[in-house]
């Protein structure tokens, strides 16, 4: 793996530069001092991860990881001295396209390896999302469970990752305060950082966001947000609970595992929605939602961030529409004004 480092602080860098270092198979192929010289560096030398600093001069890491995306794409980690406190610049980067954020990892004393552990578990994460070509469930699948009794209300199931905080602060802004259906969306995300950013989707959103705890039940004009590195899935009794099974998935939590199981448990109308992300995390899922007769929703090309995951479920025909970022929200609130006519949202 290649990797690029971008932050001003030549003790940082040359610190996560030991530390990367730490993992087999890994080369530094460059360090850059700012954004500016990090975009510069990737039109030479594009490398398979950046870990971009938030805050530098002359260009910080939002602008450079927007720049980056738009020109030279390739996977981005925010790696900065406080993802707290710099909540609403990491947001930012992840809406252009970083695919996380995490601290800065405390190096130079102790074990180096024990230090840098958080780092090193990420860029592994990383690496099996960039060689990912196929779906990372197995594709033997028993078949699934006959539906148990669930909600009879509508649902929107929503799955995203790279550029996800964005376009679902597009999506959720855009909604009436009166929107009938429930939300329940599986992001992408450490779950260090999901907190902070329902509370972020929260203060944009016009429905009430928060994360999803475990015996949840999806609650109409409610947003539900998966916040472990468990899988939020659908019980019988149409309540959210979270599994460590399937473990052997490179996704965490994974969008696939969710569609499949409120595939199965939801007995109202319900509608999925995939959105940016790398990979394919959710295109599998997806289609078996639509196979199930629900209505499918795909973000398309020109307003993703990351057009991976919304183009597998767009190649394995799962998606009944493929709209723009801006187009989704009115799309929705059509399909739920028409519930009450039809009793479906097909």
């Amino acid at each position: 793996m290649k990797i690029g480092i971008a932050n001003d602080l030549p003790s940082v860098a040359e610190g996560l530069r030991r530390a990367v270092l730490l993992r087999p198979g890994t080369e530094v192929v460059w360090i850059a001092r700012d954004g500016v010289e990090a975009v510069e560096r990737c039109t030479q030398r594009t490398p398979d991860v950046i870990l971009m600093d938030l805050i530098m001069p002359r260009m910080d890491g939002v602008e450079a990881t927007r720049r980056i995306m738009a020109t030279t794409p390739c996977a981005i980690l925010v790696v900065t001295s406080s993802v707290g406190g710099n909540a609403q610049r990491a947001f930012e980067a992840m809406g252009h396209g970083a695919l996380d954020a995490i601290d800065t990892p405390m190096l130079g004393a102790g074990d180096p390896r024990a230090s840098a552990v958080v780092l090193l578990a990420m860029l592994d994460k990383v690496a099996k999302i960039i060689a990912t070509r196929e779906p990372s469930a197995p594709t033997a699948r028993s078949k699934p469970a006959p539906a148990a009794a669930g909600g009879n209300g509508g649902l929107v199931a929503i799955g995203s990752s790279a550029g996800g905080p964005a376009a679902l602060a597009t999506v959720l802004g855009a909604l009436d305060v009166g929107f009938p259906a429930a939300i329940v969306i599986v992001q992408h995300v450490d779950e260090q950082f999901a907190i902070g950013m329902a509370e972020w989707l929260n203060g944009l959103s016009t429905l009430p966001v928060r994360i999803a705890k475990d015996g949840d039940p999806p609650v109409p004009g409610t947003v539900l947000l998966a916040a472990t590195r468990d899988h939020l899935t659908m019980s019988s009794g149409a309540r959210l609970v979270y599994n460590v099974e399937p473990s052997d998935y490179v996704y965490r939590p994974s969008i696939d595992v969710f569609f499949e199981s409120v595939a199965r448990r939801w007995r109202g109308p319900l509608v999925g929605v995939l959105l940016t992300g790398m990979g394919r995390d959710g295109a599998s899922g997806l289609k078996g939602l639509r196979d199930k007769g629900c209505h499918t929703i795909a973000q398309d090309r020109a307003s993703s961030a990351v057009y991976g995951m919304p183009k597998a479920a767009v190649e394995l025909g799962a998606a009944v529409d493929v709209l723009g970022i801006d187009e989704i929200a009115v799309r929705l609130t059509r399909l739920f004004a028409r519930q009450t006519a039809l009793g479906s949202t097909r």
